[in-house]
């Protein structure tokens, strides 16, 4: 903060004190009771009445802190300033925008006051839904038929108690005499909290993650306990997580060991994942978002408790079970038009469903499968699946889509192209006459969709390809939007349409695998925007144009 920052937040605060003194006379001379028994412990008289003021008041205050510092930064697409607080972590600033309290532009003391306002006006949401909550130690949860939903903290991804610090030290100065077992303490109490924190272990890595996998494994073990077959535990994960690299039979895998370490703790406390629901909770504008591939959904993994006379699965069985369950799993959630950018996580669910419910899932030699493992086969099966849809498009479409992952838009040899033409039975000719490459001396290289010709008509060209009619939406998606993206759409034949989306995931697919991000951004917007852009294909062919007066 600076030191006029400093000023203003530190006299906010303390006037708030001054309130709940004027608050508590207001109360009296109203012929409130004075009682003398506070908020705490359910007075409803004039010191309960004063100390509710000043906590409303306290949210204000607190509020304000995240906009009236010195790392609060101008947001130019809506011309207002952008909170502290954008993500869950407080970043670096180069230079910052800084508030007026007292003005009528944002992030002014009024603002924030009037929003604590009308969040009273409309408490209690509906009469007869009345809720508490309170806190407690997961490990140490009990109960009967009890409904359970947890959102998981991911390894060291979020310093959930760190962070709270920024606002705690500001609400302890006027509530630490009104929620004492709250404020006790000077900063929020981080040693209890299950995240994996080297600091916290004498900075070693492994010692955190090794405090963070037993307090999961401790966790669910707990709740296993209670947990019943008519009341499911249902688990939010919405983190794409790629920390470890290892080569398995010649191949390069990529594993993700907060995934690994939650299914793994469900698994050994005797879940069974039985459903996994793709929901988009992700806010599109976040900072995290913008030109971005980050998760628009948590993934819901759906877990009952496994039979104790689950039997063993071999790994023949297992494979067998996955190319049997995972396919119209995954096209279930592709009808959905599910983000490609979501896909893999959210194929984790079916594909563990069918490993959780065994008790073990064995090698040919006796071993058994780890959660590395079965995540790999299930990555293995979800990429041959978006590969399926390359011998239903056409050659030419199969040729760029096989020279794409090798070289993506730059050039490569002319020789290399005509293999592979000749292998797609086409040619590079052919190729470029559909309007997907260019070949200059001895070089080919696909045409980027920015540098496509422009007025593509599908109804004229005498050989469309489902790869320039994915590059022309998006070309018409991002100059002119939706609407003219539909219509492209309503000029195509109807089962283009669903080739158009699979072929996306698979462009998607091919960029992430490569570590593409600005290409792959535009396949995974195409998707989650897709249903849209039907619904403006299915406008316009509703409303045919009008024909030319001769």
């Amino acid at each position: 903060f600076t030191a006029r920052q400093l000023t203003a937040l530190t006299t906010f605060s303390d006037l708030v004190s001054e309130a709940r003194q004027q608050a508590y006379q207001d109360a009296l001379a109203v012929g409130l009771p004075d009682d003398d028994v506070p908020l705490r412990d359910g007075g409803q008289g004039a010191k309960a009445y004063g100390e509710a003021v000043s906590v409303y008041l306290t949210f204000a205050v607190d509020k304000a802190t995240d906009m009236w510092s010195n790392l609060s930064s101008w947001q130019t697409s809506a011309e207002k300033m952008r909170s502290l607080f954008a993500r869950q972590a407080i970043p670096m600033m180069w230079d910052y925008a800084e508030v007026n309290p007292f003005s009528d532009s944002t992030g002014n003391y009024m603002a924030h006051l009037n929003r604590v306002r009308k969040v009273i006006e409309r408490l209690p949401a509906q009469a007869r839904a009345l809720g508490f909550s309170n806190q407690q130690d997961a490990t140490q949860l009990g109960g009967n038929a009890v409904t359970l939903s947890t959102d998981p903290p991911y390894y060291d991804n979020i310093g959930y108690a760190d962070l709270s610090d920024f606002f705690y030290v500001w609400m302890r100065r006027n509530l630490r005499n009104i929620y004492p077992d709250i404020f006790g303490t000077m900063l929020v109490p981080k040693a209890e909290e299950l995240i994996a924190s080297r600091y916290r272990h004498n900075n070693s890595k492994p010692a955190a993650s090794e405090y963070f996998e037993s307090g999961m494994l401790e966790t669910f073990t707990n709740i296993r306990k209670f947990v019943t077959d008519k009341y499911p535990l249902t688990v939010y994960y919405a983190f794409k997580q790629q920390d470890a690299s290892f080569i398995k039979d010649g191949t390069l895998h990529r594993a993700s060991t907060s995934w690994e370490t939650m299914l793994t703790s469900l698994i050994k406390a005797g879940f069974m994942i039985c459903g996994t629901w793709p929901m988009r909770t992700e806010r599109g504008g976040r900072t995290n978002a913008i030109a971005t591939n980050a998760l628009a959904s948590s993934i819901i993994l759906v877990c009952r408790p496994r039979p104790h006379d689950a039997s063993i699965l071999s790994l023949g069985a297992f494979l067998q079970a996955l190319r049997r369950e995972l396919p119209p799993a995954l096209k279930a959630m592709q009808s959905g038009s599910i983000a490609p950018v979501d896909l893999a996580q959210a194929s984790i669910g079916p594909g563990m469903a069918i490993y959780s419910r065994a008790s073990r899932v064995l090698e040919a030699d006796g071993a058994p499968i780890d959660i590395r493992t079965a995540l790999m086969r299930i990555n293995e099966e979800l990429q041959n699946h978006l590969a399926q849809i390359d011998g239903d498009l056409d050659e030419a479409t199969r040729f760029a889509i096989d020279w794409f992952s090798q070289y993506g838009f730059k050039d490569g040899d002319f020789g290399d192209a005509d293999i592979l033409a000749r292998a797609k039975n086409t040619s590079v000719e052919s190729v470029r006459m559909s309007g997907l490459v260019e070949d200059n001396g001895g070089k080919v290289c696909l045409i980027h969709w920015e540098e496509m010709e422009t007025g593509w008509d599908p109804q004229k060209d005498i050989r469309p390809t489902v790869w320039e009619a994915v590059h022309h939406i998006i070309d018409q998606l991002y100059h002119y939007g939706e609407s003219a993206a539909g219509r492209l759409l309503a000029r195509m034949p109807g089962e283009m349409g669903g080739e158009i989306r699979d072929l996306a995931y698979r462009l998607y697919e091919i960029c992430d695998s490569k570590g593409w991000a600005e290409h792959a951004f535009y396949y995974n917007d195409l998707v989650v925007r897709w249903p849209q852009i039907s619904e403006e294909a299915l406008r316009h062919k509703q409303q045919p144009e009008q024909s030319a007066l001769m």
